[in-house]
């Protein structure tokens, strides 16, 4: 009985009506379940949303009509080499369910609907476990500092004492000029210690600076808004 999951619904890579019905039925039931499981932890858009739920049942119908057909394959995939050209850049969330949702269309479109939803159900949950963990230093006080100083202050050892007493770590991450080469902006991946001030750091960056800009912020990553 298990093994039956993993076999495919077709007699002789023929569809009929109803086996035609039931990869689409499964196709979009299984977008449903990515698209679920994305917008449960990250920011998201209507259209993708859409596109995830979508997007199986649309590979899946590409799979069936270039079954046995070598020059209509390689015309589609062409076509769909074209897709990256018209796509703004997205999170790595994004790019790995619009793969999985990808990789659903492919296993109905040949029709093997168990191994669809039983790979669907894997990596989503999966998914949403990592979602949850806290596998960086993004949730335990990871920011970004940035300093602006005259071009004629020498940065390098400037800060670095301040940087021991408040910071877990630091590392440099950019310095460019602004403001017609006058200025610097310097800019900094950092952790707070616990239980400093972030505050009283930025006062004495303020001293070592010339009272110049300073800003300390969160990451901010190219997702979708909602």
């Amino acid at each position: 009985m298990l093994s039956n999951i993993f076999d495919s619904i077709l007699t002789d890579s023929v569809f009929t009506g109803s086996t035609f019905a039931l990869a689409t039925i499964t196709a979009i039931i299984c977008g449903t379940i990515i698209a679920s499981t994305y917008m449960i932890k990250n920011r998201y858009s209507k259209s993708l949303v859409i596109t995830l739920v979508l997007l199986p049942a649309i590979v899946e119908l590409v799979i069936i009509l270039v079954n046995g057909n070598l020059g209509a394959g390689i015309a589609v995939a062409g076509a769909f080499s074209l897709v990256r050209f018209r796509s703004t850049p997205g999170s790595g969330q994004e790019i790995t369910s619009i793969f999985l949702a990808m990789a659903v269309g492919l296993a109905t479109g040949m029709g093997y609907i168990g191994i669809a939803f039983v790979f669907t159900l894997v990596i989503s949950a999966v998914n949403l476990i990592l979602s949850m963990m806290n596998l960086t230093q993004e949730g335990n006080g990871f920011r970004v500092l940035k300093i602006t100083i005259p071009e004629n202050l020498d940065y390098e050892g400037r800060f670095e004492d301040i940087f021991e007493r408040y910071l877990k770590n630091y590392e440099y991450e950019e310095v460019r000029t602004t403001n017609m080469g006058s200025l610097y902006k310097i800019t900094l991946g950092v952790v707070l210690k616990d239980g400093m001030s972030s505050k009283e750091m930025m006062d004495e960056l303020r001293t070592r600076n010339g009272n110049l800009d300073i800003s300390l912020s969160r990451r901010t990553f190219g997702t979708d808004s909602i």
